[in-house]
């Protein structure tokens, strides 16, 4: 279950809890709220292993995209030995290297900007939702605490 909606049932449980008399506080069943935080702490683990599984993902695509780039760089230098003999040949192949190699470096820098935004869009996310979930959990601390008063009737 999603740990948003379990703050939203925990809030919903203490804003509808009756009102002890001739306080500001509330009474809620214990094992309600015990069942919505077991919920919580089972969920919140596993958004945390996602976000882990994220950072491990970017971690290989960019040591993929660095092996593909050597790889590259590799094959470029190897051509360029292949080519040298004449003048005209040789200026063609390192020329045709430098080429390769900058198209590699390219392509690395594109893959690898591309893993972080992703990682950061992720972790983003993972954040916000995280801050709802404090936010939510002090206003349902302050509700069982009594600060939250109940506006007058008139």
């Amino acid at each position: 279950m999603d740990v948003l909606v379990l703050i939203d049932k925990l809030d919903d449980l203490v804003h509808n809890a009756k009102l002890v008399p001739m306080t500001g506080q509330v009474r809620v069943d214990k094992d309600e709220i015990y069942d919505i935080l077991d919920q919580m702490r089972a969920t919140i683990p596993e958004e945390i292993k996602q976000a882990r599984w994220i950072v491990k993902e970017r971690q290989e695509m960019l040591a993929e995209a660095k092996r593909e780039a050597e790889r590259i760089i590799k094959e470029a230098r190897e051509r360029q030995n292949q080519l040298v003999g004449e003048e005209e040949v040789t200026k063609q192949a390192q020329r045709a290297a430098e080429d390769i190699i900058e198209d590699a470096r390219a392509r690395e820098r594109e893959i690898r900007l591309g893993a972080e935004d992703y990682a950061d869009e992720i972790l983003n996310t993972l954040e916000v939702n995280l801050s709802k979930f404090i936010a939510a959990v002090q206003r349902g601390r302050e509700r069982l605490q009594g600060k939250d008063e109940p506006a007058e009737v008139r």
